[in-house]
């Protein structure tokens, strides 16, 4: 596996951790966890851009965390999931894969892997 994919990995953990913080955070030091973990998302954020196209890191950092938000928001904080959500979160998925999949044929890259 290439190691800019490790930092789209990265971000996109990192996104849904702080975006929890912001859920639960009721004490100063809370926010004191959650400022160095945005930090750290964007810097992994930027490091994914340095070997990968940057529509492609952007489209799955934010799907990841809109797709991860709304399944948080049902496993954890009680909401309701519907047939709408579902649909829609499928169409964010397929949306990104179709993108790293055209951003690959388009360079020839099949692994992809920068030149």
């Amino acid at each position: 596996m290439n190691k800019y994919w490790i930092y789209v990995f990265l971000t996109s953990l990192f996104e849904l951790f702080w975006v929890f913080g912001f859920n639960v955070a009721q004490q100063w030091w809370h926010w004191a966890i959650i400022a160095p973990m945005i930090i750290l998302d964007f810097w992994c954020l930027s490091k994914a851009c340095e070997g990968l196209p940057t529509g492609t890191v952007y489209a799955i950092f934010a799907a990841a965390g809109t797709v991860g938000t709304a399944l948080m928001d049902v496993y954890i904080f009680g909401e309701n999931v519907t047939l709408y959500k579902i649909i829609f979160m499928c169409v964010i998925v397929i949306g990104v894969i179709s993108l790293n999949i055209s951003d690959n044929m388009a360079s020839g890259n099949q692994t992809g892997e920068v030149k």
